[in-house]
C-alpha cells in the first residue's frame, strides 16, 4: 500500500525535490558511513572522522590520501534504479532538483543535471597553488603519495572536509529548489549531519516522504515513511 501511495503522490506532483544521503548509493556498491558495515565501523590508525578533516589533510597528507584512495574513490560504481528514476523525472519536467550529501557523482552519471552537491564531488580536484583542475583518475593513479600539480602545488579533492564550510552557491540553489517544491522525498540519510539536514526546514510544500531503513528525527513529520532500500522503492514506480 505504501508504494501505491508514493506512486499517487509522484503522479500528482508538479515540482519534486529529492534530498538524499549515503543510502542512495549503497545499492551501487558504495558503503555508507554510519551503518554497521559502514566506514565509521572499520578500523584504521585514526578514526575516519579525523582523517576526513581539514586539519588532518593539511598535517598528514600521505595518510589522508592513503585512506582517500582506498575508500573514497569508487570510480567503477554505476548508477542504480534510484538515480535513474530521478533523472527520468527531471527529463519529464517533474524533478526540480536533487540535493545530495554524496560525493560520488552518480546522479549526474544517470543523467540528472540539476544536482546540488552539498559536500562536493570526487570528480573535481584542484591545485591549491595555481587552481588547475584534475580528474579523479589522476588522484587514483598518481605514483606520488601526495598528488601534486605540474606547478608543484598540492592537489585537493573538491570535497567538503570536516571543519570546512559548505559552498554558499550550492546552498542557495538547494534552498530555492526545496522552497519551490510541492513534494519532497528524503531518502537514504540519517539526517544527523548539519548544516545539511537543516535544509529540510525550508520545505513549504504539502507532501513530505521519507525512504530510509532506520528511524530519523523527522519520521513523525512525514506523510509517508517507507522502510525499504531506496533503489527498490523508486525502481518499482512507473
Amino acid at each position: 500500500m505504501k508504494y501505491e501511495a508514493l506512486q499517487a503522490l509522484t503522479d500528482a506532483a508538479e515540482r519534486i525535490v529529492f534530498f538524499g544521503g549515503a543510502g542512495v548509493s549503497t545499492e551501487s556498491g558504495i558503503p555508507d558511513f554510519r551503518s554497521v558495515d559502514g566506514l565509521y565501523h572499520q578500523k584504521y590508525d585514526y578514526p575516519p572522522e579525523e582523517i576526513l578533516s581539514h586539519t588532518f589533510f593539511m598535517k598528514r597528507p600521505e595518510e589522508f590520501f592513503r585512506f582517500y584512495r582506498d575508500k573514497m574513490l569508487p570510480l567503477e560504481a554505476k548508477p542504480n534504479a534510484a538515480h535513474r528514476k530521478l533523472a527520468e523525472w527531471e527529463a519529464a519536467g517533474k524533478m526540480t532538483g536533487v540535493v545530495t550529501q554524496n560525493i560520488d557523482g552518480l546522479h549526474q552519471a544517470a543523467g540528472s543535471k540539476r544536482v546540488f552537491e552539498l559536500h562536493g564531488s570526487i570528480h573535481r580536484n584542484y591545485c591549491m597553488k595555481c587552481g588547475k583542475s584534475y580528474p579523479p583518475e589522476y588522484i587514483r593513479d598518481s605514483s606520488d603519495p601526495v598528488p601534486v600539480c605540474t606547478c608543484g602545488g598540492r592537489i585537493k579533492p573538491d570535497v567538503v572536509l570536516y571543519e570546512e564550510g559548505l559552498d554558499n552557491d550550492v546552498i542557495a540553489g538547494a534552498v530555492h529548489a526545496i522552497r519551490s517544491a510541492d513534494l519532497m522525498i528524503v531518502a537514504g540519510t540519517s539526517l544527523t549531519v548539519y548544516p545539511a539536514a537543516g535544509l529540510l526546514n525550508y520545505f513549504r510544500g504539502k507532501h513530505l516522504v521519507l525512504i530510509n531503513r532506520d528511524a530519523t528525527p523527522v519520521d513523525s513529520e512525514c506523510e509517508l515513511v517507507i522502510r525499504d532500500k531506496v533503489g527498490e522503492v523508486l525502481g518499482s514506480l512507473r
